[in-house]
């Protein structure tokens, strides 16, 4: 989408004022003449005649001494309201007669821009277009005043130049009009120096200069503040900033950023900027200082020299505009050595190992990871709630396999994600809400927070004092800044995640920045394509739904992402109107307002280190994707001036990139990058397209513990023939200690990272992709050449089948399989109770029994029990975890069915007792247990167990539906608790 344009700036950022312009030479007309005269009527008769008519027909309206007390007790005659009125007219005369003077005074000095009379707006017009009419004849005014006729036509008016005009006219006459036009030429030449020279002592005369003034209270000075107050319009910020741009300040900083001003710098404005605080140049204010008139004289002169350089350089010597300059950013250490957090996990990013994964999820590491951890809880829910059926009734320990795009978006997200990083950030922000309220201060508002190097940089509204340590002072007074090596030092604390409205917006070089949605001063509006705000608008409301430093939030979209919900239902809602957003927002407003004013509170900021940090002032941030009508455009604004200090956000977007009421103006180009000028910012805007946001929802939607729970449990994706016939090449056992049958050991030096490789595959045989592979074992990067030496030195170490099949192998996708002769302890787990409860098992009792006791007696301690410390990182994004322990428990308790069918009760406790030493934790184990104990008819054995079981839930009590077995089994079991305890 092209840029919008405002009628108060032209194409470029520079302002017009500042560029030379060419002074067309007109001859005076007849109608010149007698404009002049008339003019010169007009101010003769304003000027002269009516002070002369009021002294001859009114006289003088004032007493003539000092009157009485009877004199205001005298009656109000004729003669009374004369000269009442007869006083207003010689007020209004002296003030006219001020506006001519000034602009005489301005239109013969050639200043150009004259000083404003106090009140005297239409009179000062009036007299300006007189005076411009009466000068209109003579050579001075002709060069700097423009006449009436020109009055409401631009001074960048389309008239060609006199040459360019001339050579394009055929004809007989070409060599005379190319004649003439060389004279004009001349004369235009000459006209243009002049006009060089008037600007000069423009910029040296009646040049408005703008001091930076220090904070008062929450108010701080920015650009547009200044260009709303002095030039009438707020977006024209950009030619103050064109204007100053690079040129050293007092302090010996520069202007690098639009949204980066600082106390006591001095701001040089357009030729039309108007307001009491404006100082002019150097020594013609009275009451400036001494010292900031020496300031203002350096800087005046930086400008000069950096217009003359810029002249020196620029095509035809004219201005040009500025090129963007990125935003305000902290700068990375030099001896930094950590990557950082936000950057793609691994670098194995050429063409040959993408294998079509979306890059969207492959650079969006703080998205991923909280997209993986929230799939990995919707995961683990759906076992333990498909758990909670009966014995034969469950859909099984597997859950679906990923296929097509899913498959892709899930292994998009094992490879991007940066779990760390999330735990550093999560780590660091509630470190610095705790200790600030240990010393009784109040988090300061954090309008963004950049990850750079590894390091936090937090971004503050203002300045707030020292941190506290380990935090440090950045760049300036407005950045705290964590190193990461402190952020891995801190300890985990309880309390409130202080700035839950942080969301990615992209990334800018090697650092990433978070926006702080709910502190923003008013919306925030995106413009740009449809389908790209649907992408910037998805990713936004992905991160803040499934991530990691946030505690409890309300997302609220409109007028999009019905689809997203199942990412957390529990904190994204859809609305399907703006009118029931006003309704929503307008309660709520009212509500957080009381809510802040009964605790004594002046923002949630204050209410998160209090007492009720739990419980109160969590964010709620609106996303509305779909242009508001104007009237309702007008009412968002009206709730958003209050909304940093209450906690709620409002992106909104725009077609036209103009929305009522927006403090932040941002755009998302076709080609992927986030503009906000008056932030300074231009970044690779963090995205999720339309079909990574299907193939993500969709690994969701089939996670979802509520969906067809009747439904017939999947098979494992690899089932091993359990038969005699069926001995591998190659066994591994991961359940409990790790080793490997069938392989010689692998070089020493590289055995941990090929067992470990192995691990990863055996645990996926559905196939790994090889940049999930490069991830797990180098979570923070690897280079290809690196990655094939250990795919190659993989190969030869699992070697080939005797047919000569490498047991190693890529299928068609690109992801690595290993052969059916390659098989580990969990497989022929799985396979011996899916034998046992869905295949022969079925219908003979003996086959039954058998699998189940062989597959029992497989189980010898948790999964790889024996892993080395700092090492298999990557199965904190598993479930095998919590699946592990559900079929093991599974496999416990059809054994005990088994055996209790043939009132074998020793038998089921036997296996109960087994599959426990996996499983604690399953409830369904102890109800088994208490059922068989029960069966043994030994009363103190029942007794002990239950004593056993009040004993392990401790203050917690025992479970519900424990109780209520235990109430039936043995009634007296409360009053043995009672003595126990």
């Amino acid at each position: 989408m092209p840029r919008r344009r405002t009628s108060s700036s032209s194409s470029s950022t520079a302002p017009r004022n500042r560029t030379p312009q060419p002074v067309r030479v007109q001859r005076r007309t007849v109608g010149d003449v007698l404009r002049a005269l008339l003019a010169f009527a007009a101010l003769l008769v304003l000027l002269a005649g009516v002070p002369a008519a009021l002294v001859l027909f009114i006289g003088w309206p004032l007493p003539h001494g000092v009157p009485s007390l009877d004199w205001l007790r005298s009656e109000i005659t004729v003669s009374t309201f004369l000269n009442i009125l007869t006083v207003v007219v010689w007020l209004a005369w002296a003030q006219f007669t001020a506006c001519v003077l000034v602009e005489v005074k301005a239109a013969l000095s050639g200043v150009g821009v004259p000083g404003r009379v106090p009140g005297a707006g239409p009179s000062q017009l009036l007299a300006r277009q007189l005076v411009a009419a009466l000068l209109l004849v003579g050579a001075t005014a002709a060069g700097l005043t423009p006449g009436l006729s020109q009055l409401g036509h631009s001074v960048e008016g389309g008239q060609k130049p006199a040459v360019a005009a001339a050579r394009q006219t055929p004809g007989l006459f070409a060599q005379q009009q190319e004649r003439a036009a060389d004279g004009a030429a001349a004369v235009a030449a000459q006209a243009s120096v002049a006009a060089a020279h008037a600007d000069a002592a423009h910029r040296h005369g009646d040049t408005k200069y703008y001091r930076i003034q220090p904070p008062e209270g929450r108010h701080h000075d920015s650009l547009w503040e200044i260009a709303q107050r002095h030039l009438g319009d707020g977006r024209r910020y950009k030619e103050i900033y064109a204007l100053n741009k690079d040129r050293v300040q007092p302090d010996g900083s520069r202007l690098s950023e639009a949204s980066l001003i600082r106390p006591g710098w001095i701001m040089e404005m357009p030729g039309d900027a108007r307001g009491g605080d404006l100082v002019e140049a150097p020594g013609a204010t009275a009451g400036v200082p001494a010292e900031v008139q020496r300031q203002i004289a350096d800087y005046a002169g930086s400008g000069d020299r950096a217009r003359d350089g810029a002249d020196a350089h620029a095509p035809g010597g004219t201005d040009t505009a500025p090129a963007p300059v990125p935003a305000q950013r902290p700068a990375a250490d030099a001896g930094a050595g950590h990557p950082a957090a936000g950057a793609t996990a691994t670098t194995t990013g050429s063409a040959d190992s993408s294998f079509g994964l979306p890059e969207a999820l492959l650079g969006a590491p703080l998205l991923a990871a909280g997209l993986l951890g929230a799939l990995g809880r919707r995961r683990r829910q759906a076992l333990w709630q498909s758990a909670i059926g009966a014995v034969g009734g469950r859909r099984g320990t597997e859950p679906p396999t990923p296929t097509g795009d899913a498959a892709d978006a899930q292994d998009a997200l094992l490879v991007g994600a940066d779990p760390e990083g999330v735990r550093l950030l999560d780590l660091s922000l509630r470190g610095l809400a705790a200790r600030l309220a240990a010393d009784s201060r109040s988090l300061p508002t954090v309008y963004a927070a950049w990850l750079t190097g590894g390091d936090l940089h937090l971004q503050l509204a203002q300045p707030a004092g020292k941190p506290p340590a380990p935090w440090r002072l950045g760049q300036d007074q407005t950045f705290w800044t964590l190193a990461r090596a402190d952020a891995e030092r801190l300890d985990d604390v309880d309390t409130a995640a202080p700035y839950p409205g942080l969301v990615s917006l992209g990334t800018l070089d090697d650092s990433r920045l978070l926006l702080n949605l709910e502190a923003v001063p008013g919306i925030v509006s995106l413009s740009g394509r449809e389908a790209d705000r649907a992408a910037f608008f998805a990713s936004v409301a992905a991160e803040l739904a499934t991530n990691g430093w946030s505690d409890r939030m309300t997302i609220t979209l409109v007028g999009f992402g019905e689809d997203l919900t199942p990412l957390a239902p529990s904190r994204l809602r859809h609305l399907d109107s703006v009118d029931d957003l006003v309704e929503t927002m307008e309660a709520e407003t009212r509500q957080r307002r009381g809510a802040l004013g009964a605790a004594g509170h002046d923002s949630v900021l204050t209410g998160r280190t209090g007492p009720a940090r739990h419980t109160r002032w969590a964010p709620h941030l609106v996303l509305l994707a779909a242009q508001p009508s104007a009237a309702d455009a007008v009412t968002l604004a009206e709730l958003a001036s209050d909304a940093s200090r209450l906690g709620i956000g409002y992106l909104v977007g725009t077609e036209t990139g103009e929305l009522p009421g927006a403090s932040w103006e941002m755009e998302v180009t076709p080609e992927g990058r986030l503009l906000a000028p008056l932030l300074g910012l231009e970044l690779d805007a963090q995205l999720l397209p339309a079909a990574q946001r299907r193939a993500v929802v969709e690994l969701f939607v089939e996670a979802d513990p509520e969906r067809d729970p009747q439904g017939p449990a999947p098979a494992p994706p690899f089932l091993v023939d359990v038969s005699e016939q069926g001995r591998p090449a190659v066994y591994a056992r991961l359940v409990g200690p790790y080793e490997i049958i069938g392989l010689d050991g692998p070089d020493g030096d590289r055995s941990a990272l090929l067992h470990e490789a192995l691990a990863l595959l055996l645990l996926h045989r559905e196939g790994v992709h090889p940049r999930v592979l490069c991830a797990a074992l180098w979570p923070r990067g690897v280079t290809d050449d690196v990655r094939d030496a250990l795919l190659d030195r993989l190969r030869e170490w699992l070697g080939t089948d005797p047919d000569g099949t490498p047991r190693l192998s890529a299928d068609p996708t690109g992801r690595l399989v290993l052969a059916e002769s390659v098989v580990s302890d969990l497989d022929v787990l799985r396979s011996l109770y899916h034998e046992a409860t869905q295949g022969r098992g079925v219908d003979s009792r003996v086959v039954r029994g058998r699998l189940l006791t062989d597959a029992l007696v497989l189980v010898r301690g948790p999964l790889l029990a024996d892993r080395p410390e700092g090492r298999y990182r990557w199965l904190t994004h598993e479930i095998i975890d919590a699946r592990l322990p559900l079929l093991v428990a599974d496999i416990g308790l059809a054994l005990s069915a088994f055996h209790l069918e043939k009132e074998r009760a020793e038998k089921a406790i036997e296996a109960l007792d087994a599959a426990l030493n996996s499983a604690p934790d399953d409830e369904r184990l102890w109800h088994e247990l208490l059922r068989a104990t029960h069966a043994t008819g030994d009363g103190e054995r029942l007794r002990t167990l239950a004593a056993g079981l009040v004993a392990r839930g401790g203050a917690r009590g025992v479970p519900p539906r424990t109780e209520a077995l235990l109430d039936e089994l043995l009634p007296t079991w409360r009053g043995g608790a009672t003595a126990a305890g």
